[in-house]
């Protein structure tokens, strides 16, 4: 049997805007090149395709500099999908977009409707539990109703921190397999890993701890050689792709894509 947890038949992703330029960030480190972003997007994509799963590409919102990266706007198990209440003001409508285009899929979306927040980048999927960090994004009345929602479905959803100063928990962290997290060495340490193999990032190169496992590959930004000859060294069958300007937004391979296989689809 696949596992549920990274084995994915569908994806969706959203092309930057031109207001990505004016997007979200913790530390300016410089302003985006969108032609640039544009064909990192690209090879994102194509790397998804790669795995045969079918992947919806929307087109951009300029309303919106942050949309880009849908993963904070929703997450989508087998049994359903949720839209999330986004911990930043200007986010929040992100999320309503999102709700009816999943909804063509699965049918109906469940919501988080407040009053707590809650964002996907927080969330990390494994096959036993659904780890949630609590940071500036997500809090944990939005955890204690996404709990609510998939607890029916027989999920275990367990409250961490995210490490003072990182954005999101999957800043830090990805799944590489059923038993294996990639990992900062900031958040390892806190312990929250304890029954899984954890492979930390190379010194320098926290940056990449933001990878995805998709179907048979594990995608993660280029640059980061270190970390990636561990993850081969381990047999995992590694895709770079450029993530420079997402990077300037906070932005990572999880953050680029919703990804998952729905049970039931319309």
């Amino acid at each position: 049997m696949s596992a549920r947890s990274y084995t994915f038949s569908h994806a969706v992703t959203r092309k930057p805007c031109k207001a990505v330029i004016e997007g979200l960030r913790a530390v300016d480190t410089g302003t985006p090149d969108l032609a640039l972003f544009e064909q990192h997007h690209a090879d994102y994509v194509l790397a998804l395709k790669a795995t045969g799963a079918e992947v919806v590409t929307l087109e951009a919102l300029e309303e919106f500099p942050d949309s880009v990266f849908v993963e904070d706007a929703a997450l989508c198990l087998p049994e359903g999908a949720i839209a999330m209440r986004p911990g930043a003001p200007s986010r929040l409508r992100e999320a309503e977009a999102m709700a009816p285009i999943l909804a063509q899929i699965y049918g109906s979306v469940q919501t988080v409707e407040g009053p707590g927040f809650i964002d996907g980048g927080d969330i990390l999927v494994t096959e036993r539990e659904i780890l949630v960090g609590t940071s500036a994004r997500t809090d944990s009345t939005g955890i204690e109703e996404l709990r609510q929602i998939v607890t029916p479905w027989g999920y275990t959803v367990r409250e961490l921190k995210t490490p003072e100063g990182v954005l999101h928990f999957k800043t830090d962290c990805s799944l590489l397999d059923e038993n294996t997290i990639l990992s900062t060495e900031r958040l390892a340490k806190s312990g929250c890993f304890e029954g899984y193999e954890v492979i930390l990032t190379a010194e320098g190169e926290e940056a990449c701890a933001n990878a995805i496992r998709f179907n048979e590959l594990v995608i993660m930004p280029d640059g980061f050689p270190e970390t990636e000859a561990r993850l081969v060294e381990a047999g995992y069958n590694v895709r770079k792709v450029g993530n420079t300007e997402a990077a300037k937004l906070d932005g990572g391979m999880s953050c680029l894509s919703l990804r998952f296989t729905p049970e039931i689809a319309c």
